[in-house]
């Protein structure tokens, strides 16, 4: 059975163009303004939505998401509210794919089979769990695929001829390829070696493949979007939220049209790409 991501990327290419992939922190820096974030993004332009799980410990992330899950923690916000986000989400927009992507330790503590069915329910369509490596794809991946929510794989600039089978045999909805060695938001990546990259790596596989990790700008999102299936901001939308704080660490008015403004501008970016 196809999910939303299957049908969005199928969609995307009898376009011809790569899709944008945003990446909000759930409940940064507040559940209301998160809300209202997520809610626009697919009129400004996103054509599938990476949610963050806050988590204390996030191994991988650069300062601007580390910020942001510290700040939606501080504010409360569980893994149970984020879910509530999602179920809201649904009820306006029954079209545009959600992912969750965190770190296992919530899921864990949450219980396995409960997150998935709560997930299932409230209408998620993939996961990426950056430390549940695939030699633990019986703890969440297979249970995930059994629900038809896709688990979707990182692959790095480090990941091998040898390991790539490994990490391409239970992803499913598309591979998220990070462009960099490193931490989100840390570096600007080589479009022309991400494309190389990606090319190696679509020979393996016919899933499509997203790349993220340092794409900022939505001049960087079209050299990117020329040699993938769909591009992935996270840090530079993070940063917009941090701008418009005040002094209190509240959101001044106006918050989310900041977002979704960057949003429309890397749109039009990945929208001016033409594949094939």
């Amino acid at each position: 059975m196809k999910t939303r991501i299957d049908k969005r990327f199928e969609a995307l290419k009898s376009e011809g163009r790569p899709g944008l992939v945003t990446f909000i922190m759930a409940g940064d820096p507040n559940l209301e303004t998160s809300q209202e974030v997520l809610k626009g993004l697919p009129a400004a332009g996103a054509d599938l939505i990476e949610i963050g799980m806050p988590f204390s410990d996030p191994m991988a992330d650069g300062p601007s998401i580390q910020l942001a899950g510290q700040r939606a923690l501080k504010g409360g916000q569980t893994l149970a509210k984020t879910l509530a986000m999602v179920a809201e989400f649904r009820k306006t927009d029954n079209d545009t794919p959600i992912i969750l992507m965190g770190y296992y330790n919530p899921i864990y503590i949450y219980g396995n089979e409960k997150f998935l069915e709560d997930a299932n329910a409230a209408g998620v369509d993939g996961l990426i769990i950056v430390d549940l490596p695939p030699e633990a794809d019986d703890e969440l991946c297979i249970p995930a695929m059994d629900k038809n929510i896709n688990f979707i794989r990182l692959a790095t600039p480090t990941t091998d001829a040898e390991r790539l089978p490994k990490v391409l045999e239970n992803t499913s909805g598309f591979l998220y390829y990070v462009s960099i060695t490193g931490i989100t938001g840390a570096a600007a990546p080589d479009p022309d070696r991400v494309a190389k990259a990606v090319a190696a790596i679509k020979e393996k596989t016919d899933i499509p493949v997203a790349v993220g990790f340092g794409v900022r700008t939505a001049e960087q999102a079209t050299d990117i979007g020329r040699g993938a299936d769909g591009v992935v901001v996270g840090s530079a939308l993070v940063s917009v939220i941090l701008d418009n704080l005040d002094e209190a660490g509240n959101p001044k008015a106006g918050t989310a049209k900041a977002v979704h403004a960057l949003v429309e501008e890397l749109a039009s970016g990945v929208r001016s790409v033409k594949h094939g």
